[in-house]
């Protein structure tokens, strides 16, 4: 859900859940554009991706949106702050979600296997953002965009012909503020990858990994 440094890089992290008691039976769906919860709304469930991707923001005091993080399948929404969301949340694509009761987290007593698993992702999801913080301190634009490209690639990426391709599932301007960059920083930042040869744009959705050694080395320096 956020980009970590790049010694985390590889496998996604997984949470294996059995749908149990503390869990609707069955998948939740939204369609693209579908909002799933507001910044304040009372946390009654906790939700895993599926299939699809998320998308967590805040509004500014001015009226401007900030992208917080992106779900992916595999990751786990709606953590409470206080019993309460800290993030609008809606779906970039049509999405697929399993739902679990907020109360699985608290207590155990019902389902010890999920609550556990539910309590390491938050725990996992805390170490991440720690991660990313990092990431938007310490980082250049090149390097923020390539580890980006990294961490997307590596959790909806596919193989065609031989290359990793990554359909980009939103916008150049959701990115710029995910990373704290500006759009033109990062439409800038792709065009010297690809210049580079190190990425190919099909369109302005889709991006092949052509150098994947050179983009993982870029998280780490400046492009030439």
């Amino acid at each position: 859900m956020y980009v970590t440094l790049p010694s985390d890089f590889g496998a996604p992290e997984q949470f294996n859940i059995v749908v149990g008691p503390a869990s609707r039976p069955n998948d939740a769906s939204l369609k693209a554009g579908d909002t799933l919860f507001y910044e304040g709304d009372p946390v009654d469930w906790l939700y895993q991706v599926k299939s699809g991707v998320l998308r967590l923001t805040r509004v500014l005091e001015d009226g401007r949106q900030q992208v917080i993080a992106f779900g992916f399948p595999g990751d786990i929404v709606g953590f409470p702050s206080d019993g309460l969301h800290h993030t609008d949340c809606d779906a970039l694509v049509d999405t697929r979600l399993q739902p679990y009761r907020r109360s699985a987290l608290d207590s155990g007593e019902r389902n010890p296997e999920l609550h556990s698993v539910l309590l390491n992702a938050a725990l996992h999801e805390i170490s991440a953002m720690q991660d990313h913080f990092m990431m938007l301190g310490r980082k250049s634009a090149a390097e923020k965009v390539a580890s980006f490209l990294c961490v997307l690639t590596n959790r909806i990426g596919k193989h065609v012909d031989g290359y990793q391709q990554v359909r980009l599932p939103m916008s150049r301007s959701d990115i710029a503020d995910f990373l704290g960059l500006t759009t033109e920083t990062v439409c800038r930042t792709f065009t010297q990858l690809r210049k580079s040869k190190i990425i190919e744009i099909e369109n302005i959705y889709t991006i092949t990994v052509v150098r994947p050694d050179a983009l993982l080395g870029l998280t780490m320096r400046d492009c030439d």
